[in-house]
């Protein structure tokens, strides 16, 4: 999700790094997503990013930013590109059934770690960790915003019926994304996954408006 608000990337004043950075940074991930922020130690995190803490504190400041560092790397990496096609989609049930089956795919992949971080990582930090936290809520409500926008555009287009509440309706879609998420965290298998994603499709209101529905089934 792009245009996120996010904790600014730390500034390196050390010598140049001795490891590739995205390389650290998805097995990074790896531990956040099993762990969870907060269980996460900087020990599990040197040893799987294979290197020390003098490294770790010099190359990304601290473990919130290296967090934040891993939750941007997996959005640019996994995310980024499908929620730009359903943006750019011109017709509201292909956006709807392109993004929702990419999501099915992104979220059962065995090269990425199974369910959404910043939804599911969210359940394990602290009200202490408020950088954290407000990052992460950022992003939530970034994902819900571009799916209510996508909504407005296709009622404005007349592809969705002027009685929708884009509101109402952007917020469902999120909540079915996010439920997807934790159903791939507990194992659903991508065709499972897929079968909600289809349940997509069928939450979006038709053109014909109540009165029109009233009248055609009066005929």
């Amino acid at each position: 999700m792009t245009d996120s608000p996010v904790i600014p990337p730390h500034k390196n004043k050390g010598r140049p790094r001795k490891f590739d950075s995205n390389t650290a940074l998805k097995n990074a991930l790896g531990v956040f997503w099993r762990r969870g922020y907060e269980p996460a130690s900087i020990s599990e995190l040197c040893t799987a990013m294979g290197i020390n803490p003098p490294s770790l504190y010099a190359a990304f400041g601290n473990k919130a930013q290296l967090f934040m560092d891993a939750v941007n790397y997996y959005e640019a990496t996994y995310w980024d590109a499908t929620w730009d096609q359903m943006t750019e989609a011109s017709d509201v049930h292909e956006s709807v059934r392109g993004f929702f089956h990419e999501a099915a795919h992104i979220l059962s992949s065995q090269d990425a770690p199974c369910g959404c971080l910043v939804i599911l990582a969210a359940t394990n930090i602290s009200a202490d960790a408020e950088e954290v936290n407000a990052a992460l809520k950022a992003m939530r409500d970034d994902g819900k915003h571009r799916l209510i926008a996508r909504v407005e555009r296709a009622i404005a287009d007349g592809q969705l019926s002027e009685h929708t509440s884009a509101g109402g309706l952007g917020l469902t879609l999120n909540t079915l994304l996010e439920g997807m998420s934790l159903a791939a965290r507990d194992g659903a298998s991508r065709e499972d996954l897929e079968t909600v994603a289809a349940s997509a499709l069928r939450l979006l209101p038709t053109t014909t408006s109540p009165c029109e529905a009233d009248s055609s089934r009066s005929k």
